[in-house]
């Protein structure tokens, strides 16, 4: 099993989701966040003096999916959060060791399923 977490903008969520959706992604956590990569914030110009804001708005998404899932995952996330711009997000992979449904106490492949 792999978890992926992906970092996007908040006007690419709905496009991401609905791209999520028909390569049928069943199980997925949406977290507000806020932080800077390269483009280290920005400033808003406000009367009479210059507002830095250094941590952008973002939407976090974390997905724990079969390892065979995992490219067409990155590749459907990617797609839909991509503009072009910088802060268009990242995208990491990790292991997952074990899984457990608590209601059913199934446990890690069997998890997952619906």
């Amino acid at each position: 099993m792999k978890k992926v977490i992906a970092i996007i903008q908040p006007h690419r969520l709905d496009i991401v989701l609905e791209k999520l959706s028909k390569i049928e992604i069943s199980g997925i956590t949406i977290t507000e966040a806020r932080g800077f990569g390269q483009q280290k914030g920005h400033s808003n110009p406000s009367p009479g003096a210059e507002l830095k804001v250094n941590l952008l708005f973002k939407f976090k998404l974390e997905i724990v999916v079969e390892e065979s899932q995992v490219d067409l995952l990155l590749e459907t996330v990617s797609d839909g959060g991509y503009t072009g711009r910088y802060g268009d997000g990242k995208i990491f992979v990790s292991d997952i060791n074990q899984a457990m449904r608590i209601r059913t106490g199934e446990t890690n492949l069997n998890a997952l399923l619906i």
